[in-house]
């Protein structure tokens, strides 16, 4: 079966997806989940007919969001990911030696199954590894009765549509604060500011009554289109966002891991905002 894949997120843009061959199209009980291959991307996995992660260019986005806060940390043993049922984010997470363990809440077991099966090359050995707790779960319901902390939370979510949605609200925000050690750090997916402006602006607006420092940072991934990514981040440790760029050097090296996008250069980078981003802040 071949033909085009057409993502309808936005209401006056549309983008369509060569797709080679559809290896997976049906329902779970909360969303459709189709997977296909693209000449370009690799093997690309929608939900309800939005791009969520390609083989191609998941590298970045999942480097950014997890890498950033960890050495910006530097002390980091728990990690929380709320969402990322693809493993991509937690296979990164894994790869901090100094990591004991990596808590992933997914409301979907689909995602997770099919991930397994279709996009290894994405999720690795991650969900096999011993560090790993993997909880099927709504997030929001996990954070609202968890008693553990954490030293780092990703939220990794969707779009604020559908069973995401509840993942940009301020009880869902206050309630990963009350999850955190002390000076611990939250980042988010925020979507194109170019594209979503109202979500950025919506989740800073939550953040910070929360906590001492919060802000964003972008990474530029390909496969959303509309320019640059925003990812949101909050912490009561407003010195961990300016980090010296040497020390990053020395914890990345420190914890033996190789990057594609992610380089202490573009840490310190990626907090510096086009004005068009930063008046949505």
């Amino acid at each position: 079966m071949t033909g085009w894949v057409e993502e309808a997120l936005y209401p006056h843009v549309r983008m369509r997806l060569k797709a080679d061959r559809v290896l997976y199209d049906s329902r779970t009980d909360l969303q459709r989940i189709v997977l296909f291959e693209n000449p370009v991307f690799g093997r690309v996995m929608t939900l309800d007919d939005v791009v969520q992660t390609t083989e191609g260019d998941e590298f970045i986005y999942h480097e950014m969001l997890t890498h950033v806060p960890i050495l910006a940390h530097g002390a980091v043993r728990e990690v929380l990911i709320v969402g990322g049922g693809d493993g991509g984010m937690l296979e990164e997470a894994l790869k901090h030696r100094a990591v004991e363990r990596v808590t992933m809440v997914e409301i979907d077991r689909g995602v997770v199954d099919l991930s397994r099966e279709y996009l290894p090359k994405i999720c690795g050995q991650a969900f096999d590894d011993p560090r790993t707790d993997l909880v099927i779960a709504d997030g929001v319901d996990y954070v609202g009765g968890c008693d553990r902390r954490f030293d780092v939370i990703i939220v990794d979510s969707t779009d604020p549509i559908g069973p995401a949605e509840v993942l940009f609200s301020d009880r869902f925000y206050r309630r990963c604060k009350e999850c955190l050690t002390p000076g611990g750090i939250l980042v988010t997916q925020n979507g194109v500011p170019f594209m979503q402006g109202a979500e950025l602006s919506g989740t800073l607006r939550l953040l910070r009554p929360l906590f001492a420092d919060a802000a964003c940072y972008l990474a530029a991934v390909p496969t959303y289109m509309g320019g640059f990514m925003a990812l949101g981040w909050a912490s009561d440790n407003p010195a961990l966002r300016a980090v010296p760029q040497e020390v990053l050097a020395r914890r990345k090296a420190d914890a033996g891991i190789n990057t594609r996008y992610y380089t202490p250069a573009v840490h310190r980078a990626a907090f510096a905002l086009p004005g068009y981003v930063a008046d949505l802040l």
